[in-house]
Formats: C-alpha cells, sequence, structure tokens
C-alpha cells in the first residue's frame, strides 16, 4: 500500500480520536463543573433552594439551544406524551369550559360515544361538585385533572342540567378515550368526490384511512381530496402506511440521515396497495407539517396526487424518544429527512419563520431543483410548494377577537339554553343573527380593526416624536374614518362570522363530524381545488 495512503489514514483515524477524546472530555468537565455549582448553592446560598425548579430550567435551556423539538419530558407529563402519540387517555371524554375561576365548570363538548356521552352529560350542564369536591375556585385544568383517571374507575360528579335546572348526582365510569385521526370521511355534493380530513399521525391512523377510502369507493368515488391542512405531523411510520395505501410496492417514501452520510436509511412501502389510479387531490397549508410533509412530498415527488394550497410548514426532522432515568423520556432530533426526489423540507435555519412558526420566503437562489418521477420541477428550500396555489380566506381581526374572547362560545350556550334541539343542517336564522349581535354589544372585547390598531400605534409613535399637533387635523379626520361601532362592524363582517356559529351550533347538538360538514360547506379554498385540472401523464 501506497505509504501517503497510510499516513493520510492515520491522520484521519488519529483526529477522530482527538475530536471524541475532546468531546468526552468537555462533557466530563461541564458535568463536573455543574455539580460543583449545586453543591456550593447548598451550602452557601442565603435561602433554601429550589432544586427542582433550577435543574429543569437549566435541562430546558440547554435543550433550547439545540433545536425545537429535542425536550425532556419529566415523569408527570407522560399522560401527556401518550396523548402525542396515540391521541389517548383515561377519562369522561369531554371537553369543559370555566368562564371565570368562582364559577362552575360547564360541558362545553362531550365527544360521541364517550361515557359523558352515555351518561347524559350535554352541552351546557354544570358541574358543581367532582368527588365531592367544589368546583368553585379551581382552575379548568385542575377540573380536567380530577376528571381524568385510570380507565375503569368512577368519579362522581354533582351537576346542574342545563334546561330543567335539576341537580342530580351522577356517576361515571372512566375509560381509554380514543380521539382518531379520521375526523370526517364522506362523500361531496357531486356525489364523485370523495373528502377525508385527516387532522394527525398516531397509531393506525393508516388503518383507519385504508377503511374510510374503500367505504367511500363502494359509494361511488371517483377522486379523492386528502385533506392535511392544519396536520401538524406525527408518527413517521404512520406516514410511510399511508403512501403505501396509493403507490406500488416497494416505492420509497423518504430517507433519513443522521449524524454522518453513511447513516442514510431508507423506508419503501411493503405493503400492497388498495388504488394506484384514482386521481388524488392533497391539500395543504402552513400548519401542515412533519409526517403530513413526508405523505404530501412522496406523492408529489412520484407524480401520484395533485398538491394544492399553500406552502407547508417546514419541519424535516426526525425524532426519538428515549428512556432516562426516574422514567423521564428525551425526544430528541436524531436526523433529517429527506423526500423519494431527495429533498430536505426542513427550513434553511430557524430565524426565517412566519409568525406562526412555518418557513418564511427563501428565494430560488438560496434552493435547488429536483425532480419527480415524471420528470417535473420541484425545489428544496423548507416546506413543500404546492403544484397549485390557492391561498386560503383571510379573516378579519374582529372574527378572530370573537373566537380568542370566547364570545362565540359564551353565546352557543345561551343557544343551547334556549333550544332543545335542531336539525343537523341547521342554519342560523335573522332572528339568531340578530340575537347574537345583539348579545356580542353587551360584551367587553377589542372589536378594532387591524386599520385601527396600526392607526392607534403609529398616533403613540407621533405623539412620542412630538408630531401629533403639528398633524391633529389629518388625525382627527383618519380616527373619524376609522371609527366603527361594534353592531356596525359585526354587520358588515357578518357572512365571515355565521360559519363559526353555524360550525359550534352543529358540534354542541351533533357532535364533531357535524361541525366539519358545516366548514366544508363554507370552505372556498376546497371548492376552488375542485375546479382546477389534475396533473395527468
Amino acid at each position: 500500500m501506497d505509504k501517503r495512503i497510510i499516513a493520510a489514514t492515520l491522520a484521519v483515524l488519529v483526529s477522530s480520536a482527538t475530536f471524541a477524546q475532546s468531546q468526552s472530555f468537555k462533557l466530563g468537565q461541564w458535568t463536573e463543573i455543574q455539580n460543583s455549582i449545586l453543591k456550593e448553592l447548598s451550602r452557601s446560598y442565603v435561602d433554601s433552594l429550589p432544586i427542582d425548579r433550577m435543574e429543569r430550567a437549566g435541562i430546558d435551556a440547554m435543550l433550547e439551544s439545540l433545536d425545537p423539538y429535542t425536550v425532556y419530558i419529566p415523569e408527570e407529563d407522560n399522560e401527556d406524551l401518550q396523548m402525542m402519540i396515540a391521541k389517548t387517555y383515561g377519562g369522561i371524554g369531554a371537553i369543559i369550559y370555566k368562564p371565570d375561576k368562582d364559577g362552575n365548570v360547564i360541558i362545553n363538548e362531550p365527544y360521541k360515544g364517550s361515557p359523558a356521552d352515555k351518561y347524559g352529560l350535554r352541552c351546557g350542564d354544570e358541574i358543581l361538585e367532582i368527588d365531592g369536591q367544589t368546583t368553585h375556585g379551581l382552575t379548568s385544568a385542575e377540573c380536567s385533572e380530577k376528571m381524568k383517571g385510570k380507565p375503569g374507575t368512577t368519579v362522581k360528579f354533582k351537576v346542574k342540567k342545563v334546561r330543567t335546572g335539576e341537580i342530580v348526582d351522577i356517576e361515571v365510569l372512566r375509560e381509554r378515550i380514543h380521539m382518531p385521526d379520521i375526523e370526517f370521511a364522506g362523500m361531496l355534493e357531486d356525489g364523485t368526490t370523495g373528502y377525508i380530513y385527516q387532522s394527525g399521525f398516531t397509531e393506525n391512523v393508516s388503518g383507519e384511512l385504508r377503511n374510510a377510502f374503500l367505504k367511500l369507493k363502494s359509494q361511488g368515488m371517483k377522486k379523492l381530496v386528502l385533506d392535511l391542512r392544519g396536520n401538524g405531523g406525527g408518527l413517521m411510520s404512520e406516514a410511510i402506511n399511508i403512501v403505501s395505501l396509493f403507490v406500488p410496492k416497494g416505492s420509497l417514501v423518504v430517507s433519513s440521515k443522521g449524524k454522518s452520510d453513511a447513516s442514510e436509511t431508507q423506508y419503501k412501502t411493503t405493503n400492497d396497495p388498495i388504488d394506484t389510479e384514482i386521481p388524488i387531490i392533497v391539500l395543504v397549508d402552513s400548519g401542515s407539517a412533519s409526517s403530513s410533509e413526508i405523505v404530501t412530498g412522496a406523492l408529489q415527488d412520484l407524480d401520484r396526487a395533485t398538491v394544492m394550497g399553500t406552502r407547508t410548514f417546514g419541519k424535516g426532522l426526525i425524532q426519538r424518544i428515549l428512556p432516562l432515568p426516574y422514567n423521564g423520556q428525551l425526544k430528541v432530533t436524531i436526523g433529517k429527512y429527506y423526500t423519494p426526489s431527495g429533498r430536505c423540507l426542513q427550513a434553511i435555519d430557524y430565524s426565517h419563520r412566519n409568525e406562526d412558526g412555518s418557513v418564511g420566503h427563501i428565494p430560488d437562489s438560496l434552493t435547488h431543483e429536483f425532480k419527480t418521477a415524471h420528470g417535473r420541477t420541484v425545489r428544496d428550500g423548507g416546506g413543500i410548494t404546492p403544484d397549485v396555489i390557492i391561498k386560503g380566506h383571510d379573516y378579519s381581526r374582529l372574527t378572530y377577537s370573537l373566537v380568542y374572547s370566547g364570545i362565540i362560545q359564551d353565546y352557543i350556550l345561551e343557544f343551547v339554553r334556549k333550544h332543545e334541539s335542531v336539525p343537523e343542517d341547521y342554519r342560523l336564522t335573522d332572528a339568531d343573527w340578530d340575537d347574537f349581535v345583539a348579545f356580542a354589544k353587551t360584551k367587553d372585547f377589542d372589536y378594532r380593526s387591524s386599520a385601527k390598531t396600526y392607526f392607534d400605534q403609529m398616533k403613540k409613535e407621533l405623539d412620542k416624536d412630538g408630531l401629533s399637533q403639528n398633524m391633529k387635523d389629518q388625525i382627527a379626520a383618519m380616527q373619524k374614518a376609522l371609527e366603527m361601532d361594534k353592531e356596525t362592524f359585526l354587520e358588515l363582517k357578518k357572512d365571515e362570522i355565521v360559519p363559526f356559529i353555524e360550525e359550534e351550533i352543529a358540534v354542541r347538538y351533533h357532535f364533531q363530524e357535524a361541525g366539519i360538514k358545516v366548514r366544508v360547506h363554507y370552505d372556498d379554498q376546497l371548492k376552488e381545488a375542485l375546479t382546477k385540472p389534475l396533473i395527468s401523464y
């Protein structure tokens, strides 16, 4: 062997060994320093040390310096981890609402078929006591924690019924509550298009989707819309299984790379598909992340679906959950994933992000071209750019304020108290709308338009700079033009507020699926997608 090759090889080996030793030395050094600091604080600090809080803060700060997805999960949060992985928990299956700390807990929404539903708890029922303890003074989180528990155990409620006002004792047997990821599957109005709304990637969602697809196909489906908007992802294995439903066995879905290029792993479909021909539209937006992007990217790269909507979140990282001492767990980023064409969907950095965390604008000059199975050009740089861009509805600041301040939720509870039942396809009447406007007018919430908020901020800056006096006439004229009372603004935005109210009413009387039907009825982005030509070969 050439002596120069031997020398170069030895140099690399020595360099690698030195680096490994250096890393190990630094790790031991900092561990020793940290332990010494804690010991000295324990001996010398003037007050008692909040050791648990200090250690947790230190761990969190350490992990925050890496990436947003590597996190420590202590034992007490394991139930939340199970919720994240499998969308399951032990409890009664209901969303609760507590208008204020001194008020009663209100059943806001029981899940269909849940213990809460089976034992007759309805929207608007007030929970006065939980296992003999009053709910006054407790937060929503504290009440929720008391309702949860091991499946097979019981929890006792003292309940004031919503319509009769009767106070009754109800004992509910807790169950393992599973919240399905396939929240809706049905045929659209044209009678040939199937629509599936998928909200997550927890255990066996691929089986749920398979069953939903076959049911729709038996009903005459000729085209499928798979709606992944707002789907933040989950298990990569479920993403691979979903792609395998629609592409030939042995197709590459995704590959991953860890610390070194040699660690690349390819994930291919191992099951026979159920349909490789039916046209598919995948709907995405900036909330579609992680496993949603794996499915979308694979179906786009394999030219199996037409992607529509807006660019996806841009999370191309893979996490693994590792056990730690004292039943803690570490969710750690172990690699990046790549679509079949070779694209990495991870944003170039974490700083160029939109307010919702999704990837911001990245010029083409900083991205690279890749080719799909049939030679179409796609690019990397963060997220997936749809084949057909369709922007979603931009809601006004007023509508957001009505939702987040709880005005719509409070009105729905009033509506439920007055109406024993409504049909599943209920539409808000003019009289109901007038009731809502009268109700909202009495409530204290920020109803300013976006323009008015910017004007208020500008006026503060003008005051700060001493310019207000010089521009007082212009400022007064602009303020007058932007001023709008609650009723006028509500009437102006009626068309975008009514769908929110109708959806919430549908959910309260006929559960989540009915609410999604209302959402689909008003979904302009979906309607536009159905008019667009699909990619075909």
